[in-house]
């Protein structure tokens, strides 16, 4: 590590003047829980440390959970901590608290961020498949103000993002139609806590109906058949980022909640990955892995929603 300038942005519109005028010159990071710039920096090679860190940990416009009239927004700056306390999002997205507390150790949740899970681009992320799953929106803020793409699209690949030097991820929003959506999330990793996953998993969907007239609604105790409405499925560690098992979710798209459906998605899951063989686990692991994480995960949605009901 080598000597860098730091300096501390009072709010996220600072920290993006400071951005526009120093990432031109200079190389630039911005911290905030610091979980994973400060181990990057204690063991990259000096050509690689930036010249400015700039700190937007006091920024409180991006510590926020509120329900807004776009969806649920969750600011860059909420802690997994704050997520997995959070009442509306216990209440809403248990799945988003089950993520969080795959997360590190506790040390790790109490300073960690979500915007820097994010960020980081790390395929095995483990906030990035519930979010993916809820087509969340990640809203950027720059120069020219904010900006707003689907988060599935805002990784390029592994620790690569769609960021550009002047900008930083501001919020992540969950959109309106998508609240209180059955979700749920698994991981397998080669231990219960603080491992990488090996794969994880997240899926969602509403449950519809079909009486016997063929007309498709909302469940209510007249409807004796339950379909998949909007089933959404991502897939983490089996792909250079956080994937969409698109495949599958057409398969799902109106045919009847069964066990022997959601099986056989997580078999079509598999054709919508690409894993890699490495020291944790081969690719032909990983792919028996996403087709019983997907059921799995899929079972565990649908149990969400008998449960709401």
């Amino acid at each position: 590590m080598r000597a860098f300038e730091f300096v501390t942005a009072k709010d996220s519109n600072h920290a993006v003047a400071l951005l526009a005028q120093h990432s031109v010159s200079a190389k630039v990071r911005i911290v905030a829980g610091g979980t994973d710039m400060m181990a990057d920096l204690k063991f990259a090679p000096a050509s690689h440390c930036p010249d400015l860190v700039v700190d937007i940990s006091r920024a409180e416009d991006l510590k926020n959970i509120a329900v807004t009239e776009k969806g649920l927004s969750i600011g860059a700056l909420v802690t997994h901590n704050q997520i997995m306390r959070s009442p509306l999002i216990r209440d809403m997205f248990p799945a988003l608290v089950d993520a969080a507390h795959t997360i590190g150790a506790v040390q790790t949740r109490n300073l960690g961020t979500l915007g820097g899970n994010l960020v980081t681009g790390v395929p095995s992320m483990d906030s990035g498949p519930t979010l993916v799953a809820l087509e969340a929106i990640a809203s950027i803020a720059g120069p020219g103000g904010r900006r707003e793409v689907p988060l599935s699209e805002f990784w390029l690949g592994p620790r690569k993002t769609i960021l550009k030097p002047d900008e930083l991820l501001a919020e992540i929003i969950i959109p309106k139609q998508n609240l209180n959506k059955p979700t749920h999330f698994l991981k397998f990793g080669l231990r219960k806590g603080q491992a990488l996953a090996l794969v994880n998993v997240a899926a969602s969907f509403r449950v519809g109906s079909v009486s016997a007239d063929g007309f498709h609604g909302s469940t209510t105790a007249e409807w004796d058949k339950d379909i998949f409405v909007a089933p959404r499925i991502a897939l983490g560690a089996v792909a250079p980022k956080v994937v969409r098992a698109l495949k599958a979710e057409a398969f799902l798209e109106g045919k009847a909640v069964t066990p022997e459906n959601m099986a056989e998605a997580g078999q079509v899951a598999v054709t919508d990955c690409k894993p890699i063989s490495d020291f944790r686990a081969s690719a032909e692991y990983r792919k028996d892995l996403v087709a019983i994480l997907t059921r799995r995960a899929l079972e565990g949605a649908y149990e969400l929603a008998k449960a709401k009901r």
